[in-house]
């Protein structure tokens, strides 16, 4: 392969990858005909799906505005979304494949010799230590064709047993409760149920600055909805809630137990729903005879009136929605806590109605995507791995051997660091993440990372904390340079397009994939994926019979044209509404139809306070112009306005008069897994006894304790025990 013409003056790869990273996408504007024009995409940072007007000139964008017509965020857009264009033209991009020299530099390479490289180290290390020694890490930022391409060529040719993402940050908790209960990953609802109902009880949600277009659905409410906010912190949905219930921190499973002991004691149930469509509601019911609300009262911080209260509210409803977010999903009980608001909206026949359901929230832009086609913890199109008929669907799809198909899942996200920490994972392939910032417990991350004996980072940035320890980087283009689609919070599949040009070498993920399939060779792709819109079209097979049945949608241009489509959208399907939601018929996607009450009885937190440790540190958004780990929005001159320029600890002022602490002192956070120093901001929107720092900033990490749901592997960030005092000051150094 060593005649190979790699790459145009332009950057444009060319022998290898065809148009692929050519022209403009869905809805293209020829240069020569229309020098001005507009076209419309979807945002590529949360979950929430925001149509976008991209304005061109001379046929590449120069500007955005939210879509109008667009039916998620009608004419709406948060901070992060009117910035989307102005982070692609900053500095950090990486615009060449960089590998680490002798002397721990990253140095400039081509494309032939990064992929050569790849290629004989992943290999090597394949010979020497087992197939299993080579493992990746995606992301929910990138498409669903990337990562179709992505799971297909590692574990199917390349023979990575291991890989996940970090949706396993965010979303795993849901992913399990939804799958136990009803039978498969199902997010019920549409954003219209927002709107539709009388009570929305928003928990551990900050609906306000994680999904503001969201709250603006909620504003549009037509039924002059009760907002009730169950969250420790006084957030600024809590603050603009009809009702704050202030939890105490990871007290949500008890109280959600103690609420459905109080539906049931007074016989507020759904007494045609239960015996029609759920399973075990008996075997519920006898677990919560031991949660009266005034045994939880200590467990929950919250007095037994309130909860009766509560009971009450849910019950008076009508319509009654119940919406969470990462307050609930990470957390050492996630999937059971998620699993107690599901069996609530059950036991009062909460859901498959117009403003009802038990919701999650997603959070990055194609984490749902990432749930039904990466290839990791589901076989591709939502399938299992330990299915011989899906293996067998599968593979006759693709076209491949179904000998190449693993018998079960490999390991999470924490297993596969643990591989690295014992020696058994020795090559890493970690795209669109920024695991050396993001992980929980992140003070020995790059420790972890520095055993490897091959590190692969591709990212668009080279300056993220994981890019910089990385043996080899390979710049990838952003959204706005790329095509695919995306799939949304409430299952809308929408298309993503390509209306600038990735800078220097820089190339789709698509693109690095198939340069990648290339130089393994052994046909590690399927031969027919010459576009996204090729993989697209498998993907549609793929999920044929499946609950998430997309064989209806015709293309991207029916995407396009339908502001995106949710699923499932079987090729019978006639329903053009703009928002459907799932379960209207009581059916569910167990054999029997039915939904499935899950529960277990509340464990105690594992990392509990004590007099060494005795505050409750908190995470969560910070501010609706931060974004996860600051590498886009942190480019933003804009977006670093609208946000606290450095990261402050927010304590209560009767916490900081204990301590003999001030506004702006300098603090150092101390837990049992690390220590870090930040500046002090006091305020009452925290409860006495915890304190709070946004995620976005690299020190939250470095005292989080890793800890994680049994049945999702999600990490618990939301709640780890510890001390703050006033920073020492370092000694100054003593003249010669």
């Amino acid at each position: 392969m060593s005649g190979l013409r790699l790459y145009e003056p332009n950057g444009e790869l060319t022998s290898l990858l065809g148009r692929v990273d050519g022209g403009f996408g869905v809805g293209q504007v020829p240069r020569d005909k229309q020098p001005d024009a507009t076209t419309t995409t979807v945002c590529g940072f949360c979950s929430t799906g925001c149509g976008l007007r991209i304005h061109l000139r001379n046929g590449e964008a120069v500007g955005l505005t939210p879509a109008t017509e667009y039916p998620v965020n009608l004419g709406m857009a948060c901070p992060k979304g009117w910035e989307s264009l102005a982070v692609l033209d900053s500095d950090g991009r990486a615009t060449s494949p960089l590998i680490k020299d002798a002397d721990g530099i990253q140095r400039p390479v081509s494309w032939d010799i990064a992929m050569r490289t790849m290629t004989e180290r992943f290999r090597a290390a394949q010979t020497i230590h087992g197939a299993e020694s080579v493992a990746f890490l995606s992301t929910g930022q990138i498409t669903c064709e990337d990562m179709a391409a992505l799971g297909v060529l590692a574990k199917f040719s390349m023979g990575m047993v291991h890989g996940d993402g970090n949706t396993r940050q965010c979303m795993a908790t849901s992913v399990a409760a939804y799958k136990e209960s009803f039978g498969f990953d199902a997010p019920p609802y549409a954003y219209e149920d927002f709107e539709e109902s009388d009570l929305i009880v928003l928990v551990g949600s900050n609906l306000c600055i994680a999904h503001p277009i969201l709250w603006e659905r909620v504003l549009r409410n037509r039924r002059n909805a009760r907002v009730i906010v169950i969250d420790p912190r006084r957030t600024e949905t809590a603050a603009a809630a009809d009702e704050h219930i202030a939890l105490k921190p990871k007290g949500d499973l008890a109280l959600f137990y103690a609420i459905a002991h109080e539906l049931i004691r007074n016989d507020w149930l759904d007494h045609d729903f239960l015996a029609q469509h759920t399973t075990d509601f008996v075997g519920f019911s006898r677990l919560v005879e031991r949660y009266a609300p005034a045994s939880v009262e200590e467990r929950t911080g919250l007095s037994a009136d309130i909860i009766e209260g509560l009971a009450r509210t849910i019950h008076d409803a009508e319509r009654a929605s119940f919406w969470w977010t990462m307050g609930v999903n990470q957390s050492h009980e996630g999937t059971r806590a998620a699993q107690a608001i599901i069996n609530i909206a059950l036991l009062t026949g909460n859901i498959g109605r117009p403003g009802t359901g038990a919701n999650s929230i997603t959070g990055q832009c194609n984490a749902m995507g990432s749930r039904l086609f990466s290839n990791t913890t589901n076989l591709i199109g939502g399938h299992a791995f330990d299915s011989a008929a899906h293996r067998n669907k599968v593979a006759s799809i693709l076209e491949i051997d179904e000998a190449r198909i693993q018998q079960k899942p490999g390991l999470a996200y924490d297993e596969i660091l643990n591989g690295v920490r014992a020696g058994k994972i020795r090559a890493l392939w970690i795209i669109a993440t920024n695991t050396a910032h993001s992980w929980i417990g992140r003070g020995d991350v790059r420790d972890v990372l520095a055993k490897l004996d091959f590190l692969v980072v591709q990212d668009m940035y080279r300056t993220t904390e994981t890019a910089e320890v990385a043996d080899l980087v390979l710049p990838a283009a952003g959204w706005g340079e790329k095509e695919g689609t995306f799939i949304s919070s409430d299952r809308r599949i929408t298309v993503t397009k390509k209306v600038k040009r990735a800078p220097g070498q820089a190339l789709s993920d698509f693109s690095i994939f198939k340069l990648a399939a290339a130089y393994w060779g052994d046909g590690a792709l399927p031969a027919h994926w010459a576009t996204p819109e090729d993989v697209f079209t498998d993907l549609k097979r793929l999920s044929a019979g499946q609950p998430c049945d997309i064989t209806g949608i015709e293309g991207y241009r029916m995407l396009d044209e339908r502001g995106g489509i949710q699923w499932p959208y079987p090729t019978d399907c006639d329903d053009e509404a703009t928002e459907r939601r799932l379960f209207a018929d009581g059916r569910f996607y167990h054999r029997d139809g039915r939904a499935k009450f899950c529960y277990e009885d509340v464990r105690d937190a594992p990392d509990a306070t004590n007099e060494r440790f005795p505050l409750v540190f908190l995470t969560g958004r910070g501010s609706a112009a931060q974004w996860h780990t600051l590498t886009r929005t942190g480019k933003s001159a804009i977006l670093r306005k609208l946000a606290p320029r450095e990261p402050l600890l927010t304590m209560h002022p009767s916490d900081a008069r204990l301590r003999g602490l001030r506004e702006r002192d300098e603090v150092e956070i101390a837990s049992r897994h690390g220590r870090t120093r930040v500046r002090l901001s006091l305020s009452a929107s925290v409860g006495i006894g915890q304190v709070f720092l946004p995620m976005h900033w690299t020190q939250a990490n470095e005292v989080t304790v890793p800890v994680f749901d049994p049945y999702s592997r999600q990490p618990s960030y939301k709640a780890t025990a510890v001390q703050v005092k006033q920073a020492r000051k370092a000694r100054k150094a003593a003249k010669p």
